[in-house]
């Protein structure tokens, strides 16, 4: 079974740091990183930020400047640094992308079981 597994969420101050990971496991090919969402309290689930598979990235005006998209190819896992955190910031983050299992040509829309960050004031 293939899922996209995160770590790196908890409970920073404001003007801190905290770097997602999300990282593929089961019998994969290779994943294509497509983006971090967020959901918080009450609100709907908005993109963070944007990887195409060429590596042009984007990103909500609200954490441009502050957070940071990348992959890595090798490892098949994907990244969110967040910098600058603030009590805004403070979500359910998921990771999304596209995997190829092993012996399968489509790939699955995939996304991580949400990491909690919470960013006090």
């Amino acid at each position: 079974q293939v899922q996209l597994v995160e770590s790196g969420g908890g409970l920073v101050q404001a003007g801190g740091s905290l770097r997602l990971s999300c990282a593929a496991s089961g019998n994969i090919r290779r994943i294509n990183a497509k983006g971090w969402y967020r959901q918080a309290p009450g609100k709907q689930r908005e993109l963070v930020a944007a990887i195409t598979s060429g590596g042009s990235t984007n990103y909500a005006d609200s954490v441009k400047g502050r957070f940071t998209i990348s992959r890595d190819n090798v490892k098949n896992t994907m990244y969110l640094q967040m910098n600058s955190l603030k009590p805004e910031d403070t979500a359910v983050y998921y990771c999304n992308a596209d995997v190829w299992r092993a012996g399968v040509i489509m790939p699955d829309d995939s996304w991580g079981q949400g990491t909690q960050v919470t960013v006090s004031s």
